[in-house]
């Protein structure tokens, strides 16, 4: 007999009730890559060490079981909660975001500002109210308690995964709502402990970091490296915070999706002559899974890349973690919009010249959404795909059992 576990917020709960709406341009602009002293570097590292021996032995309850118990836990909530809050901002199209305009009359640039604002996803905070914020954390409770009342360990290896990585999300989310407005996610600091490694959750009645449950549990027990691409680390130039809730029948698909957006964006991948320029995350997890930095890392990306980053795979010789854009992701960049210059004016447009927008989402939010709008208008003309597609629970003849397994 299937058991289903239910993740419910406490009653009254109000997550996910923001649902705002958007004004768009229709103005059309070309999106040019940016030139080279426009994008954000952090000098190259040496190769990573071998992971330590040693690892958080409290957590070692944790490791997978060999004979899984027939239970599965349901995120409906949180699904719905991330399709309101969560912008896609479209697939990936390998072309840099011209630098913002200040606004009208001033040197004041609002809004994100990296190059790479157009790839990933924006996470809507200034809609975010208090009562939303609060449900947060008792969604994260409720996530906690989970642990203590079943054997999250002898879950099928997916339901386990999916369960971390939803946990990890949830928990990052409550704090850079409870902090905002905030420029950077890693300025954050919870009990003068930084936010990564602040252990403000607990699980099974042990305090825990967000860096234990990605390297002291899932990096220790799931040995294929696409699980990186679904802990959302609140900044631009990591992956995305994805629009659908992982569950035990998704997070294999859906990981391979992440891994395949994320290798071929420019936060993830660029060349810079005979070098392969790739993101400072893949330094952070190389000890767990590229030992060998260059070859490994090089053979994981091939699995993923699609002909402009399959083509910068052969021509570079060496590899450096190089690109950073450690900006909140954020459609607002991490500030409340200014509350005045509540129109604009629209290029070609004659009878009526103004377009407007409300305080909440401000010039520099309108801006962004015109921008996204053009790119993926763009991309349509060209005939490349604006969508992302994955099936997670069809089998087809000849498919191998356990398809989907993340191993």
């Amino acid at each position: 007999m299937l058991r289903i576990s239910v993740i419910a917020l406490l009653a009254g709960s109000s997550l996910a009730t923001a649902s705002p709406a958007f004004a768009e341009t229709e103005a059309p602009e070309t999106h040019i890559r940016p030139p080279q002293g426009e994008l954000h570097f952090i000098p190259a590292i040496a190769a990573p060490e071998p992971p330590a021996a040693r690892s958080d032995k409290r957590l070692a309850i944790f490791t997978p079981t060999t004979d899984p118990i027939r239970t599965t836990i349901d995120f409906d909530i949180w699904d719905y909660a991330l399709k309101q809050m969560v912008l896609s901002m479209g697939p990936p199209n390998r072309q840099g975001a011209r630098r913002p305009d200040p606004i009208l009359g001033t040197r004041i640039k609002q809004g994100p500002q990296s190059p790479y604002r157009l790839e990933g996803s924006m996470v809507l905070f200034n809609f975010l109210g208090p009562e939303v914020i609060a449900s947060f954390t008792e969604y994260r409770q409720d996530l906690e308690r989970v642990t203590e009342t079943i054997d999250i360990a002898a879950l099928p290896r997916n339901e386990q995964l999916a369960f971390w990585l939803n946990l990890h999300n949830v928990a990052l989310l409550e704090q850079l709502a409870k902090e905002w407005p905030v420029r950077e996610p890693r300025a954050i600091m919870v009990g003068g402990v930084p936010l990564d490694d602040a252990r403000f959750i607990t699980v099974k009645g042990i305090p825990v970091s967000l860096r234990d449950i990605r390297e002291e549990i899932v990096f220790r027990n799931w040995k294929d490296p696409k699980v990186i691409y679904g802990f959302w680390r609140g900044e631009i130039g990591g992956p995305e915070l994805q629009r659908n809730a992982f569950t035990g029948s998704n997070v294999g698909p859906l990981l391979d999706v992440a891994a395949r957006d994320y290798v071929n964006s420019l936060r993830g991948t660029q060349k810079a002559g005979d070098t392969l320029q790739v993101a400072g995350l893949y330094a952070e997890v190389a000890p767990f899974y590229f030992p060998e930095f260059d070859a490994d890392l090089r053979a994981h990306l091939v699995k993923y890349a699609e002909e402009d980053v399959a083509g910068i795979l052969v021509e570079t010789q060496r590899t450096e973690a190089s690109i950073r854009a450690p900006g909140i992701a954020d459609l607002h960049g991490g500030a409340r919009p200014a509350n005045y210059l509540f129109v604009s004016s629209a290029p070609g447009a004659m009878d009526d010249p103004l377009v407007g927008w409300s305080d909440r989402l401000g010039q520099s939010g309108f801006e962004l959404m015109g921008a996204r709008q053009r790119k993926l208008q763009n991309m349509v003309r060209r005939g490349e795909p604006i969508r992302r597609v994955y099936f997670s629970n069809i089998d087809l003849p000849g498919d191998p059992p356990n398809k989907n397994a993340v191993e």
